[in-house]
């Protein structure tokens, strides 16, 4: 495991967000969403994410999400995603990440 500095941690923009909209992503190679979250003053991003094993599309609208939204935009197929989605990886598949109590949209992680 490599170790990274303090500084490099700044780097990563990791905030709250609320989830807008879901919808399926057929062209996908894997099962996934697309999905478009609130950031409050860092506006409404989009991202595709394989939450969809766990979660139907009314488990996820209106849940706060944790979001890294400074990386840089990726083509997935036809779709640009413009954030990472975070979650964990399980055999019964992709856990989302959660926040224990709500805080404000745009909430950078400390």
């Amino acid at each position: 495991m490599e170790k990274i500095s303090w500084s490099d941690f700044e780097k990563v923009l990791i905030v709250s967000g609320t989830i807008l909209r879901v919808e399926d992503f057929p062209e996908a190679r894997k099962p996934a969403y697309k999905i478009w979250a609130d950031f409050g003053p860092y506006g409404e991003l989009k991202t595709s994410a394989q939450f969809t094993k766990l979660y139907s599309h009314d488990d996820l609208v209106g849940r706060q999400v944790i979001g890294i939204i400074n990386f840089p935009v990726k083509q997935i197929g036809p779709f640009q995603s413009e954030f990472l989605l975070s979650g964990f990886e399980t055999p019964e598949g992709v856990v989302m990440a959660s926040i224990e109590r709500r805080v404000p949209n745009g909430t950078r992680l400390s």
